[in-house]
């Protein structure tokens, strides 16, 4: 019997055996928990892990005074799913929030509930994305679904639906600090997630950002003119090239109606809505403001475009993309420094546990792609960074494989709270203390439902270890791939054919089928979702 199959058998073994669903005293005294997260935010899009593309001083020291985790990464690359995996503990075909399509299964108990339960005070505010208000907080103000980056609304536990003037990562930045200051019980330990909107498409920077980021120029990846030659036919397939598939209006900003008089197409059917949607959001002073900088990008595109090759246009859509994405996150780093130094003013650094993640990552380019969805590594791996002073030595990293699923029971010990038993992570704990030792996992599964829809990015599934990717595209294909992820750590080059791989491939393969079982996913429940999944979209 494989290796992996008794650390994961042991685990779940000893974990039953404890009586896990017993309740537990909270550990003394027990930390606070400020959860961080943002939307779509590529790890290559923090200075703590590359310095190419943006400075993220702030976001920064959560690292600096932490721990970096160089593999932390998602069981499902989009956005809603991942969310219930964080919330829940447990991969999305049990959660049941297996693409953005199917409901979440909201008898499912959810970490901030067992922490409320325990005597933490629990808050959130920012974007959910799940289509129902959040069990287990005693405060929220949440984004209906996506949300606007500009006056956005909110559903809230006491007001109902309010409407806020502003900038979206301001208001949720000050909604967080307004909590902290003002409805905060010195008392009692707190639970607080601050969920930032950005970087999520369509992209919108707060105008201090957009005067500046859009005269600023950035390195193209290496594999932005990607022909996917080595690959199968779910790279070639996929619809999210920047040039073919992002929309002109609501993405690159070009104004509908020169859109249409150059024939740019709208990529989606959704181009112009989505322009609309974001920037006719703005009032009346806002919109001046943004056509004053906008206007003459607009005019600038409209002169060159008559004599810009596929190339040049390829080109002028990286950049214009960077320009509004790194934008937003100039936002939300700005926001995090706040939250952090009213932190240390308040005497509240020292027993707090500081996370900083995405739910998911991102492509800024590579391949020719923006948005997420595949095993691939800049869609699959996620920033993760956690500071709590006298805990986690300042300035360490881990290479270690973790997963959002580990977060639920991360923070329920962190607590002193027993996990539930039917919970499917590990707890960070040990790495964050140094025991990198005691970590026995060594590969993490993955599976991405949603297909045919939107990017149309192909159902599948597989095993990411430190050294290797295996990947099983399946429904409308049949197709394995196998990543070197030391040699060719872009993964250009699909290894599957070669015999030097094949006793590789053998032991993959048979740690794959050991982790499906013992997670609960199998070939039978692939078919019953994709029977759903096309009854859900059908017409």
């Amino acid at each position: 019997m494989a290796k992996l199959y008794l650390q994961v058998l042991t685990a779940f073994i000893l974990l039953n055996l404890i009586g896990c669903n017993q309740e537990s005293p909270i550990a003394n005294p027990p930390p606070n928990i400020l959860f961080i997260m943002s939307d779509d935010h590529a790890y290559q899009a923090i200075s703590a892990y590359s310095e190419q593309l943006i400075n993220t001083p702030n976001i920064d020291r959560i690292a600096n005074e932490g721990m970096l985790f160089t593999n932390a990464c998602v069981t499902n690359s989009i956005c809603a799913p991942s969310r219930a995996v964080i919330l829940t503990g447990k991969h999305s075909h049990i959660n049941g929030k297996v693409d953005n399509y199917f409901p979440f299964d909201t008898s499912q108990v959810t970490f901030p509930q067992i922490l409320n339960q325990a005597g933490y005070q629990t808050a959130m505010f920012g974007k959910l994305h799940f289509g129902n208000n959040p069990k287990g907080f005693d405060q929220f103000k949440i984004l209906p679904g996506q949300g606007t980056y500009y006056n956005p609304d909110f559903n809230t536990k006491h007001d109902g639906k309010i409407t806020v003037e502003g900038y979206t990562t301001d208001i949720i930045t000050e909604m967080t600090l307004d909590w902290l200051r003002n409805d905060r019980s010195a008392d009692k330990p707190f639970f607080l997630a601050y969920l930032h909107k950005a970087p999520h498409r369509e992209w919108l920077p707060a105008e201090r950002h957009y005067k500046e980021y859009i005269n600023k120029q950035f390195p193209e990846p290496e594999s932005l003119f990607d022909d996917y030659e080595g690959r199968g036919s779910a790279a070639k397939t996929a619809e999210m090239n920047l040039l073919n598939h992002m929309n002109w209006s609501g993405d690159s900003k070009i104004y509908p109606e020169l859109r249409n008089e150059l024939g740019l197409p709208d990529n989606t059917g959704w181009d112009d809505n989505g322009f609309q949607r974001e920037v006719g959001r703005l009032n009346e002073v806002q919109r001046k403001s943004w056509d004053a900088v906008y206007g003459p990008m607009n005019q600038a595109f409209k002169k060159s475009y008559p004599t810009m090759s596929k190339r040049d246009l390829m080109k002028w859509r990286f950049q214009r993309y960077m320009q509004d994405y790194l934008g937003c996150i100039a936002a939300v780093d700005e926001g995090v420094g706040k939250v952090l130094d009213y932190l240390d003013a308040n005497g509240l650094t020292e027993n707090t546990m500081v996370v900083y993640t995405s739910d998911q990552g991102f492509y800024l380019g590579e391949h020719g792609w923006f948005d997420k969805r595949f095993i691939y590594d800049e869609s699959f791996k996620t920033p993760l960074m956690i500071r709590w002073p006298n805990q986690i030595d300042s300035n360490s990293t881990s290479e270690k494989m973790v997963q959002n699923l580990d977060f639920a029971q991360t923070f329920l010990d962190a607590a002193g709270i027993h996990q539930p038993a039917d919970m499917q992570g590990e707890s960070l704990l040990p790495l964050l203390k140094g025991d990198e030792n005691s970590w026995t996992r060594d590969g993490v599964y993955y599976h991405y439902y949603e297909y045919p829809s939107i990017h149309m990015a192909k159902r599948h599934y597989g095993i990411v270890t430190t050294d290797y990717k295996l990947v099983h595209f399946y429904y409308d294909v049949d197709e394995w791939e196998l990543y070197d992820r030391k040699r060719d750590p872009n993964e250009m080059k699909n290894v599957y054919s070669d015999p030097a791989y094949q006793d590789i491939i053998t032991e993959l393969k048979e740690q794959l089928d050991e982790m499906r079982f013992l997670y609960g996913d199998s070939e039978e429940l692939d078919q019953q979702y994709i029977k759903e999944f096309l009854e859900k979209t059908k017409g």
